[in-house]
């Protein structure tokens, strides 16, 4: 066969342009195929009580032997009792929001497991933030600064559990005080 020097070339640059695209489609069809690989065997049980959320009965296969690690993030408010000079006490008419609290990136043990990896007993409070000030929590009309303030309860009132593999983002699911107790998935 005989090809000009022309045609040649353009056939070289049609193969060259070709091997990356290729290459690209390749990676991200893996990469989906690796994700959509991930299956809830049971889903994670939240339990709210005061401060706390605790997951329970996660269970998960497909997750390969890439270490994956869950973190649940609560969040929920705080209610002040309100003191006057005269010794007598009422309750803050505002609650105030608590800060958020995580159980920090806790194994799913996968990796030792055949891909399996399971959630069992993890578990995240919200803490009391800063003394707000009276006016804050609602003391005494406009919360003149008469008034002790001294925190009464804290309440977790919705939980999220993120679980990644490396930086990928493989569960997701919210969890809220009075709704159902596997939660609903994440936007």
């Amino acid at each position: 066969m005989i090809v000009k020097n022309g045609e040649h070339r353009e056939d070289t640059m049609r193969k060259a342009l070709l091997v990356p695209i290729v290459a690209v489609l390749f990676v991200a069809a893996t990469s989906l195929t690796a994700l959509a690989a991930v299956t809830v065997k049971t889903l994670p049980t939240a339990t709210f009580s005061g401060p706390s959320v605790t997951l329970t009965d996660g269970n998960f296969s497909g997750l390969g032997s890439t270490p994956a690690f869950a973190n649940l993030t609560v969040t929920g408010s705080a209610t002040y009792t309100c003191t006057n000079q005269g010794g007598n006490a009422s309750p803050g008419q505002n609650p105030v929001p608590a800060q958020t609290g995580s159980s920090g990136p806790v194994s799913l043990g996968n990796a030792d497991h055949n891909g399996r990896g399971t959630i069992s007993g993890i578990t995240a409070s919200v803490t009391a933030p800063p003394t707000p000030t009276a006016q804050q929590v609602g003391c005494g009309g406009k919360g003149s600064g008469n008034w002790t303030v001294t925190l009464n309860t804290r309440t977790a009132t919705a939980a999220q559990l993120v679980i990644t593999q490396d930086t990928t983002v493989v569960f997701c699911r919210n969890y809220t005080l009075g709704g159902p107790a596997t939660g609903t998935a994440c936007p």
